[in-house]
């Protein structure tokens, strides 16, 4: 199965990526990690990430897409994958529809986890404190909330004529949203909640 894990940033896309694609049995490949791993190795990727990512920003497609598709081609990718993270923006989309073509694959499924944004904030700030996030301030909370309406919103309506989004309520606890993502993804047996 290769699908696509959207939603704002606090949406909670990280933790289920993590869950979904373990029941999955598919690599999660999330762009946030592979750019902090930049960031930390202070590798030439990583201080470019780093000045986009401080501020709120989208890193730039063409740094974006290189990486991506790099690990795409891994050999733990060949059976499926679930992005988390990309694509973000309409460019990205077709970087992706173009990969997926060169290698006789398609995109199954758009999950999109839908959260209020004043939760989002809140759950925000609360990792900012807990996991010392200095790149989670109220104002790129406040700008990465508007850089998602803007850049990324456009990418569900892509997913929904293409007749494979599906938007799935990412509140609650943990392994609920689990549950409820592994039910649009069709697997209903795979959706009991574990802890």
């Amino acid at each position: 199965m290769r699908l696509l894990l959207m939603g704002p940033p606090g949406a909670g896309k990280g933790t289920q990526a993590v869950r979904l694609a373990e029941r999955l049995g598919v690599p999660a490949i999330s762009t946030g990690d592979i750019f902090r791993a930049n960031v930390a190795a202070l590798t030439g990727l990583g201080r470019e990430a780093k000045r986009y990512i401080d501020v709120g920003d989208y890193v730039p497609d063409r740094v974006t897409n290189d990486m991506v598709r790099d690990r795409l081609a891994q050999n733990d990718a060949r059976h499926g994958w679930l992005l988390d993270g990309y694509p973000r923006t309409p460019s990205q989309v077709n970087e992706l529809d173009r990969f997926c073509r060169d290698c006789g694959h398609t995109l199954d499924l758009a999950i999109v986890l839908g959260v209020p944004e004043r939760e989002l904030v809140r759950r925000l700030l609360e990792r900012a404190s807990s996991e010392g996030r200095v790149d989670d301030t109220e104002a790129v909370i406040s700008h990465r909330q508007q850089v998602f309406r803007e850049q990324t919103e456009p990418l569900m309506e892509i997913y929904h004529a293409r007749g494979i989004l599906k938007i799935v309520d990412g509140r609650g606890d943990v392994a609920d949203v689990t549950a409820r993502c592994l039910l649009a993804a069709g697997r209903d047996r795979d959706a009991v909640p574990t802890t």
